[in-house]
C-alpha cells in the first residue's frame, strides 16, 4: 500500500505543471545552444575563420559554477535531513558563488575588450560573446528564485514548529528539486560550452 502511494506521488510530481514547464524550458535551451554551437562550427569551417581562444577566466568560472552546483546539492540534502542551519547556509553559498560567477564573467569580457577583441573582431568572437551572454542571462534568471528560497528559509524557519511546517511542505520540496535541476543543467551546459570552445581551438 505504501509503495502504491509513493508511486502515485512520484507520478503526480512528474506531471506537475511546474515540472512540465521546466522540462520544456530545458529542452528549448538545449536546442538553442546546440544550434548556436553548430552554427559556430559551420561558419568557422566554411569561411575558414580562425577559432576563438576562450579566456582563462572561463575555465576558472567553470570551477565556481560547479561549486555552486555542489552547494545546491548540499542544500537539498540538508532540507531532506531537516538540518535548518546547514540548509540556509548552503543556499547562501550558492547565491554568493553565482554572484561571483557573474562578476568574473563580466571581468572576462572586459579583459577581452582591453585586448581589442570585441564583438566585431571576428565571426567566432561574436559567437563567443553571444553564447556566453545568453548562458549568463539564464544564471541571472535563476538568482531571484534562490533569493526567494533563502529569504523564506530565514523568515519562516524560526522555531521547531515553523521548521516542521516548512520541511513538510511537498510544494516547497518540489520547487527545490526543480531549482536544483535547473542549476545542474546550467552547470553542465557551461562545461559543454567551455570544452566546445577549447576543442575547436585545438582543431
Amino acid at each position: 500500500m505504501a509503495t502504491n502511494e509513493r508511486n502515485s506521488s512520484n507520478s503526480s510530481l512528474l506531471f506537475h505543471p511546474f515540472n512540465v514547464m521546466l522540462s520544456i524550458l530545458l529542452l528549448g535551451l538545449s536546442g538553442l545552444f546546440l544550434a548556436l554551437t553548430l552554427s559556430y562550427v559551420y561558419i568557422r569551417v566554411t569561411n575558414g575563420v580562425v577559432p576563438v581562444q576562450p579566456p582563462a577566466l572561463f575555465i576558472f568560472n567553470t570551477i565556481v559554477l560547479l561549486a555552486s552546483s555542489y552547494t545546491m546539492i548540499r542544500a537539498k540534502r540538508c532540507y531532506l535531513d531537516d538540518d535548518t542551519p546547514a540548509y540556509q547556509r548552503n543556499l547562501l553559498y550558492t547565491i554568493l558563488l553565482s554572484l561571483a560567477f557573474m562578476v568574473l564573467q563580466s571581468l572576462a569580457w572586459y579583459l577581452l575588450f582591453q585586448q581589442n577583441i570585441g564583438l566585431n573582431a571576428s565571426t567566432t568572437t561574436g559567437f563567443l560573446y553571444v553564447i556566453s551572454f545568453v548562458h549568463l542571462a539564464h544564471v541571472v534568471a535563476g538568482l531571484p528564485f534562490l533569493f526567494l528560497f533563502y529569504q523564506a528559509a530565514r523568515k519562516r524557519m524560526v522555531d521547531p514548529v515553523t521548521v516542521l511546517v516548512y520541511f513538510s511542505d511537498p510544494e516547497k520540496r518540489l520547487r527545490l528539486q526543480l531549482l536544483t535541476r535547473y542549476w545542474h543543467f546550467l552547470d553542465i551546459l557551461w562545461v559543454y560550452l567551455v570544452v566546445f570552445f577549447l576543442v575547436n581551438r585545438l582543431l
